[in-house]
Parts: C-alpha cells; structure tokens; sequence
C-alpha cells in the first residue's frame, strides 16, 4: 500500500500557471504563492512532476527537485502543444458588476473559451472605484483568469484590457466584414435585432457587449448601434448580467467553435 501511495504522489500532476519565459532542462523557483500552494494544499514532495504554462499554447512538464513551505524549485523536462483553444475568437466587453458576480463572469467566460476580456463602466453601473482601486480590481481579475486556465486546461491566457467606458470603448471599436459585434440587448428598433439563428455559422470572430446588473440606457443603445453593433434578443425571459455573457459565449461555442 505504501509502495502505491509513492507511486500516485509521484504521478501528481497539477497544472500552474508563472508568468516567465520557459525553456528545456531550465532550473528555477517558483512564486510563493505557487510554492505554499504545493507545499501545503496538495502536500507535493521531492521529485513529483506537475505541468506549467506561461501563456504561450505549450505545456511544460516539470519535476520537483526542491521543496519547502515557501519556497518550490522545479526542472523543465518537456514542452508539448496544447491544443485546446476555441476556433471561435470572443472579445467580452463586461459591464462590471458589484460583488463577486464579476469573479463568476469571468472565471466561466475562461472557461468557455473567450480569447479577450474588457471590463466596461456604464451610465448605470453601480460600482464607484478610485483609480487605485481599479487597478487592485484589475489585478484581482488576472489572477481569477490565470486560475480558470489553470483550472479549465487552458494554456493560452486571454487578455485583460484596461477598464474602459462604454463611450471611450465605441470610439475605438472598428466594425469589419469578417467581425460580429452584438449588443445583449432587447433593441427598441426590430430592424436592429437578431437571433442567434441569424448568425451565419462560418463567422468565426465576435465581440459581446454585455451591460452591468442595470443594464443599458436608451443613448447607450443607440451609440452601439451607431458604432456598428446589432442587438441580440436572447429570448422571452430576462436574464442577469453573468447569466446572459455565459449563455451567448456557450451558444457561439455550439454554433461556430469547439462544442459543435
């Protein structure tokens, strides 16, 4: 039994994302945070092999060859592609939400294979930051990013623009032939509106602009339309802010990307 308990340990294989560069038989020290997580949660020992990625599409294979409570030392013994991200590219614009409903947003949209994230201030947006605080919140939300790759089998990190406005984010945005911008919104003009059926099924790069808990105001609707997005009707219910994000990235997925 105990011969068979050394044997598992040695096969514990976890997946941890460090942001540095990677490179064959390279020899280094993981974060602190990485190393208690090792130490502590999954109780790793000498010579235990885990994987970790940078972002870059690869996973490496890496041996322990020392442990501690804070600090973890690790040898690059393989590279291998990881092949699991989407065909479908899918820009979130988020309207930032109160609590922990921005976590959960996030956290799934990594999950579903959304490619980039923009967290979005609104007219009705209920949360009132300093720049300070903003910056906290951005550095929190990459963290519960890494950690749904880490989860989710990812090895490609989507990225995290800065928090923008929703009319500094228009302003920017440039409409193309071979994009699909959609507002989640019940447009008040019928000859803005579609269904996800209306989406042909070869379109392949979207954008989603998903309002805060408030939803959006009548102007803002408006400049998005303008600015070249169509209104997407997602049925007869109301749905919140995370649910609507995460059942629109989930409908694309089955339409257009890895889970048709």
């Amino acid at each position: 039994g105990d011969v068979y308990k050394r044997q598992a340990r040695h096969m514990l294989n976890t997946r941890i994302y460090q942001d540095t560069p990677f490179s064959l038989n390279q020899t280094f020290a993981l974060t602190k945070e990485a190393s208690h997580h090792l130490a502590r949660v999954l109780r790793a020992s000498l010579n235990d092999t885990l994987t970790l990625f940078n972002g870059d599409g690869f996973n490496y294979t890496a041996v322990i060859t020392d442990i501690s409570k804070n600090a973890t030392t690790v040898t690059i013994q393989d590279k291998t592609c990881n092949d699991t991200e989407s065909p479908v590219a899918i820009h979130l614009v988020q309207g930032v939400s109160r609590g922990d409903k921005m976590d959960f947003c996030l956290q799934k949209a990594v999950e579903l294979g959304v490619t980039s994230i923009t967290p979005l201030l609104t007219e009705r947006c209920g949360v009132k930051l300093t720049k300070e605080r903003f910056a906290k919140k951005l550095q929190h939300w990459e963290g519960v990013i890494n950690s749904a790759c880490e989860q989710s089998g990812r090895s490609v990190v989507p990225q995290l623009h800065p928090i923008a406005s929703l009319s500094e984010y228009i302003k920017t945005f440039q409409a193309s032939l071979n994009h699909t911008a959609l507002l989640c919104h019940p447009s008040p003009s019928a000859a803005h509106q579609i269904m996800l059926r209306d989406i042909p099924e070869t379109n392949t790069s979207f954008t989603l602009l998903i309002g805060p808990e408030g939803g959006f105001s009548d102007s803002e609707v408006q400049a998005a339309i303008q600015h070249g997005f169509q209104c997407l009707t997602l049925g007869k219910r109301v749905l919140r802010t995370e649910t609507a994000a995460l059942a629109v990235i989930a409908a694309l997925q089955v339409q257009s990307g890895d889970f048709s």
